[in-house]
Parts: C-alpha cells; sequence; structure tokens
C-alpha cells in the first residue's frame, strides 16, 4: 500500500502538482498515463524518494518493501547478472554480503558466530535458499538464456539490459512495485510474459505506458495527470478514454435530458463491464466496474491533435509490386531476401521482424532512399506517397521557425500553414519556434503534418508512435482506420497494429510470411509459431 499526502511537485515557478492526496492499495495495478512533459515519471520518481517532493509525504504500509525499474542501465555494469538482480531484494541482499564477509574472516569470534545465526535465520525467513533459483526463473521467462545468468553485465547489449533490470524489479515479490515504460525494447512474447506474472501479481504495482494495450491488460484503475492535478479512476486505459469521450460529448448536447444521459452512462458501463472479460486482471476489473458511480466519469480536459489524412486522387488497381527484394546490413547481415508481394487496394500492412532495420531497409528502398541489393519494385502510376521515417533528423537541421519550416512542403500563406499546426496543438507563440529546439514529440507532429499537406493515397509509416504521448497515437490511430487508402508501416504498438493492420507480411533472412489476417489471429497461431522460428534459424 501506498499513502500519498499533500504531495506537491514544482520546478522554480512551474507547478507539476500540488495537494494530491491519494492511496494506493494492494491488488490493484495503476496505470499513469498524461501528456508528455505531464510529470508521469516525475510522480513516480517521488513516490520512490529519487526525488524529493515541495511539499507533502509519501508513506508505505508498515514493513512493506518499495522496488522500482531502474532505468540507469550503465550502474551495474562490474557485476554479474545473477546479482545484479538478487540486488533488487536490497534487505536480503545485505544479509547475503554480511553472512559472506564474516564466513570469511580468518580470526571469526563467538560473536561472529552469534551474529551468523542470526543472519542465518533471517536468510531461512526471505527464503534465501531459494533466490538464486527464483531470479533464474525470473531471467528465463524475460528471455535472458542460462548461459547469460553469470555474464558480467557490461558484456550484455542494450536490450538484454533492459530485461535484467525489469528481473531486478520483479525479484522477491515486493510488496509495492513502479514501473516506467516496462515494455519498451521488449519483443511481444516478453511482453505477454510480463503482463501474465503482473496479472497474478498480489500487491500494490504503479506503471507508466504508452503502450495501450499493456495498459488495458493489467490495469484495474488510471491515474490521469493532467497538468497541475492527479485524478484516480477506476478501469483501464480503454475505459478512461471511451467513458470521458462520451461525458465530453453528452456536456457538448445541452438538449439531452439529465436522465437520457444517466442511462447512456449506465449502459457504457454495463458494456465495458461484460467486456472486462478479455482482461487479464478479470476478477479485479469487473469488482471496480460494478461499484462505479456514473457521477465519477467526467469529461477530459486533454486535447487531441487533429491528424486527418486525406487524398487528392483514388488509387488505381496497381499500387506496388515488389519481386525477389534483398536488402544486406553494412555489418553483412541479411535483413531480408527473396521479397516478393503485391499490394492491392485499400490494403493496410503491417511489416513484421526480428530486426527492425529490416523494416527500415525496405521503406528506404520502395522510397528511392537506399539501393536494393536485389529484386525490383515497381509503383502504380496513381499512387502518390507521404512517407514518415523512423530517422527524422536531418529534416530539423535548420533555423527556421515552424511555419516557415512547414511552407517548405506546401502551398499557401502563413495563415494556413499555422491552421495546420494548429491542429497539431502548436497554438500562439509556439508556431514561432525554431524547429531546432524541438522535442522528439513536437518534431513527430511536425513530421505528420507535414505529410497531411501532400494528400497521399498510400502512407508509409516507420514506427509512427515514437515518441508520441497517449493523445496523439490515439489520435493518429483513429484516423489510420478511417483511411481509405493503403498503408505500409512498422510499429511495436499492439492496439496500433490489431485496430489498423488487415494484412501481415513477417520479413527474416530466409523469406517472408504473408498473411490476410488479424494480428491477435496471427500471433496466436501455433502454426504461424513453428514457421517463424523455421525461417528465423541459422
Amino acid at each position: 500500500m501506498i499513502t500519498v499526502s499533500n504531495l506537491s511537485v514544482q520546478f522554480g515557478k512551474r507547478v507539476l502538482y500540488k495537494d494530491v492526496n491519494l492511496k494506493f492499495t494492494n491488488g490493484n495495478i495503476y496505470g499513469v498515463i498524461g501528456a508528455n512533459g505531464a510529470g508521469k515519471s516525475t510522480f513516480l520518481k517521488a513516490i520512490s524518494g529519487e526525488l524529493e517532493a515541495t511539499k507533502g509525504s509519501v508513506e508505505l504500509g508498515p514493513g512493506e518493501r518499495l522496488s522500482v525499474l531502474s532505468q540507469d542501465h550503465f550502474k551495474y555494469d562490474g557485476y554479474t547478472v545473477m546479482d545484479t538482480v538478487l540486488m533488487g531484494h536490497t534487505v536480503l541482499w545485505d544479509i547475503m554480503k554480511e553472512r559472506d564477509t564474516l564466513y570469511s574472516k580468518p580470526d571469526f569470534s563467538d560473536a561472529d558466530g552469534i551474529r551468523v545465526a542470526e543472519l542465518e535465520e533471517k536468510f531461512a525467513e526471505l527464503e534465501g535458499w531459494n533466490a538464486e533459483s527464483d531470479a533464474a526463473i525470473l531471467l528465463s521467462g524475460l528471455g535472458i538464456s542460462e548461459d547469460l545468468h553469470y555474464k558480467i553485465m557490461g558484456e550484455l547489449s542494450g536490450k538484454q539490459k533492459v530485461r535484467v533490470m525489469l528481473a531486478q524489479a520483479l525479484f522477491g515479490n515486493p510488496d509495492n512495485l513502479l514501473l516506467d515504460e516496462p515494455t519498451n525494447d521488449l519483443d511481444l512474447d516478453t511482453v505477454m510474459w510480463l503482463e501474465d506474472y503482473l496479472a497474478n501479481f498480489e500487491h500494490t504495482v504503479l506503471v507508466v505506458s504508452h503502450d495501450r494495450h499493456f495498459l488495458d491488460a493489467v490495469s484495474t484503475h488510471t491515474v490521469d495527470i493532467d497538468f497541475g492535478k492527479i485524478n484516480l479512476f477506476a478501469g483501464n486505459y480503454s475505459f478512461w478514454y471511451e467513458s470521458s469521450q462520451l461525458a465530453l460529448k453528452q456536456a457538448q448536447n445541452q438538449k439531452a435530458k439529465a436522465e437520457e444521459k444517466k442511462r447512456e452512462l449506465e449502459e457504457f458501463i454495463r458494456r465495458f463491464s461484460a467486456n472486462a472479460a478479455k482482461s487479464k486482471q478479470t476478477t479485479s476489473r469487473k469488482k471496480m466496474l460494478a461499484k462505479l458511480n456514473i457521477a465519477d466519469i467526467q469529461p477530459s480536459s486533454r486535447k487531441y491533435p487533429g491528424i486527418i489524412f486525406q487524398m487528392d486522387r483514388e488509387p488505381g488497381n496497381q499500387i506496388l509490386e515488389v519481386e525477389g527484394l534483398k536488402a544486406v546490413d553494412e555489418d553483412g547481415t541479411v535483413l531480408f531476401d527473396n521479397l516478393t508481394f503485391t499490394v492491392e487496394k485499400g490494403q493496410k500492412i503491417v511489416f513484421l521482424s526480428h530486426n527492425p532495420r529490416a523494416m527500415t531497409a525496405l521503406f528506404e528502398i520502395i522510397n528511392g532512399n537506399r539501393q536494393a541489393d536485389a529484386g525490383t519494385y515497381r509503383w502504380g502510376v496513381t499512387i502518390t506517397t507521404a512517407y514518415l521515417p523512423l530517422d527524422n533528423s536531418e529534416f530539423f537541421e535548420s533555423d527556421k521557425n515552424l511555419v516557415e519550416w512547414l511552407g517548405q512542403y506546401g502551398e499557401g500563406n502563413d495563415v494556413y500553414f499555422k491552421s495546420f499546426l494548429g491542429r497539431m496543438l502548436f497554438t500562439g507563440e509556439e508556431v514561432l519556434k525554431k524547429v531546432n529546439v524541438l522535442s522528439g514529440g513536437e518534431k513527430m507532429r511536425c513530421m505528420i503534418a507535414r505529410m497531411q499537406l501532400r494528400n497521399a493515397n498510400c502512407l508509409i509509416l516507420d514506427t509512427p508512435t515514437n515518441h508520441l504521448d497517449l493523445e496523439s497515437i490515439q489520435a493518429f490511430n483513429n484516423n489510420l482506420r478511417q483511411f481509405r487508402g493503403n498503408v505500409l508501416f512498422a510499429s511495436h504498438d499492439h492496439e496500433f497494429i490489431q485496430t489498423v493492420a488487415n494484412r501481415i507480411i513477417e520479413l527474416t533472412p530466409n523469406g517472408s510470411i504473408d498473411k490476410l489476417m488479424e494480428y491477435d489471429e496471427y500471433v496466436a497461431s501455433d502454426a504461424i509459431r513453428e514457421l517463424r522460428a523455421k525461417l528465423y534459424a541459422d
């Protein structure tokens, strides 16, 4: 249990939030959401004590332990993987170190013997004899194979370190767990493992994530940080989003009677409660929603960017033909080989691979920015494309302001370009900012605005949700579902893929998999799992 009392965090004149009073209780998982810069990570740091709050206090239940997912991936470079995980349980680790020190003393005294006996008793109480095997189970579940368990952390890749840090946070069944973006750099199988793990976790969890599917799968509550205030709601992200949108629509409909609005909200709660069976947190979710009062559903003040892709012309029957395409990385790694496919009208294709460089290579080739190592591609004569590259840094090597920058990519006056920027939530003096000082999220919104100016009938998107906040991801997602043209994209966002893609092509060094099916069906298929293992085998 975590009790937050009168918490305020302020940096100079900027107040992130003040007088926050919340209680986080055992058995619940709280998904923390908020726009970029609203203070989600700061909130977790204030709870953990890493950041000293301006005012207020944070208290744990009596004798409870708090565990935090570390963001410092170099801190443990001198330790073994196993020791790094064991350090996650600080009490147990301290006992182990003191115990080892005493046993190694050459002049072991009677007092040392008494102290060792005390330590051994505490060690047994904390199930220290099972510590290494428990740590090994966590590591294996997170994709760290046994041959790496006693390697030095400094020898591991960045992605492997992320998984070890996650194992460290989970180790020892902590009473309270703080996770900041735990699914970053995890593959699908590992994310699913983590979902299952947290679904069976009986203590208190606060998790910050931009992964809507993950939040929906594990959260019993939503903590909404909305510039200056923090509100707690029952239900997961989808429930918060849909209910707040419904409440906003009702607030704008002045003619609707109060009784009608009440019935509509009650029906929404019933429908969502029935749908809660999909969640891994089924029992807790149903309990929360059953107790929910419709008065608790409030319109959100959150602003969503106006992402609207329109086509100047309808595409013809010939979209894109790819035949025998091959790409080899600079280090000689084959990214894909003998790739052949034809894009049909209306198809929205997600490209997958164990190696994300494969999708970038493909998109760069079909956009004319990279030479294929073999094979050909041909666009239909009616097709116009708009490309969102993975790396957009070269576009912002300029001291132009936002209006001047956007003006390079379309025709119109300043008022016209300001309207585009306004739709992407750049208002007032913000449109005069220099583009070389923009944040990652602001750059992405600019690139999306640039794409909209093209009015293309085929969109090519390389990991489009990178750097975007949940509001922008939601708006992007909603528009792509309605877009009548073609979409070719890569993404690690489960919900984005599931709701947009109607075809899946997986790129491997030994061929490709091409399926007309939903993503959830694709990842659940044993036959496809076997085929993937075969194609990725050395």
